[in-house]
């Protein structure tokens, strides 16, 4: 196919499809074997004793624990309890870094989250719902950033797997966007946008890769990167923290198998998932967003036509991207 520019049905941004690029599918996959670090001395194999961050939480025994939720030993943000001050200053706004940066670690130092077992698995996304609803009450917090980098190109300082929560006292920008997005739409059509897109897909055929009974995978038609999914819960729900166990159970098995696959099909790479959710204070304005994860494979760079313009340059057609991950 010929290059084509594409506009997100969300956000409004565009891409620019441009398969010339791509001479072969394999030129996405690692030519490196990925660098394990050792057990003995991994600071995650003690996490939350020895400085090695707060325990906030161990499951099922603090002796024999499979999960644990811990403070950041080295936070971008800070907690407090008094109300972060903004500061003004003539064309000059600042926000004092008010918040929370915790970690969720699992005890298995080798096993990834597709590695995880499905008991193991869900309990990451329920500690996710737990600390949600606590810093729920806490008046600074707005969102709630939930996420998982795998690999050092997608950021993980250690290899060991754990999983980050970072609550902060403002909407961010590509939330705010695709708030902004799905409020438009469904003020134009009374529709959910995301239920939109949902529906094209399952019509279309071409870019699904997995579903099941309460959730979905795809690759976007508007992708900004080659292999980029999303995974929705195929019900309405605005919030994450209101997912039910019966979804959650089924996105993330989605999740699972969808790694499994990038992973098969792509070597291992490094990758990037979060949570898109709706924030966390005037609950009754964002009943038109739908909560998803975005996974976001680390297999291209931004260069200075994308830095220049924002229109992210994307070298393989989604439809292609999700033939091969389909028949991993």
């Amino acid at each position: 196919m010929d290059s084509e520019f594409r506009q997100d049905l969300v956000s409004g941004d565009w891409i620019l499809i441009a398969p010339a690029r791509s001479k072969r599918p394999d030129q996405f996959k690692e030519k490196r074997a990925r660098e394990k670090a050792p057990k003995k001395g991994c600071p995650m194999e003690v996490a939350g004793e020895n400085g090695n961050g707060r325990l906030i939480f161990s499951w099922p025994t603090k002796k024999n624990w499979r999960l644990r939720v811990i403070t950041n030993k080295y936070p971008v943000i800070t907690p407090r309890k008094t109300k972060a001050l903004v500061k003004k200053k003539g064309p000059i706004c600042v926000i004092e870094g008010v918040g929370y940066h915790e970690m969720v670690v699992t005890s298995d130092h080798d096993a990834n989250f597709p590695k995880l077992n499905p008991a193991d698995a869900l309990l990451v996304f329920q500690a996710f719902q737990s600390r949600y609803q606590k810093f729920s009450s806490d008046k600074n917090i707005l969102y709630v950033s939930l996420m998982h980098n795998w690999g050092p190109t997608a950021g993980a300082s250690l290899y060991h797997p754990h999983y980050q929560i970072v609550a902060i006292p403002l909407i961010p920008p590509d939330v705010e966007h695709s708030l902004e997005g799905s409020r438009r739409y469904f003020e134009a059509t009374k529709k959910c946008v995301h239920c939109t897109q949902i529906e094209l897909e399952k019509k279309q055929k071409k870019r699904i890769i997995f579903e099941n009974k309460n959730a979905i995978a795809f690759c976007p038609f508007v992708s900004r990167e080659p292999f980029e999914l999303r995974i929705f819960p195929k019900d309405h729900v605005s919030f994450f923290e209101d997912a039910d166990e019966k979804s959650l159970r089924d996105v993330v098995e989605t999740l699972q198998l969808s790694l499994k696959k990038l992973e098969v099909a792509l070597g291992d790479p490094d990758y990037n998932f979060f949570i898109h959710t709706a924030p966390i204070k005037n609950g009754n304005r964002y009943g038109h967003y739908h909560w998803h994860i975005e996974v976001i494979p680390r297999t291209t760079i931004s260069a200075g036509f994308e830095l220049g313009t924002a229109i992210e340059i994307n070298p393989l057609d989604p439809d292609r991207a999700a033939a091969i991950l389909k028949n991993a």
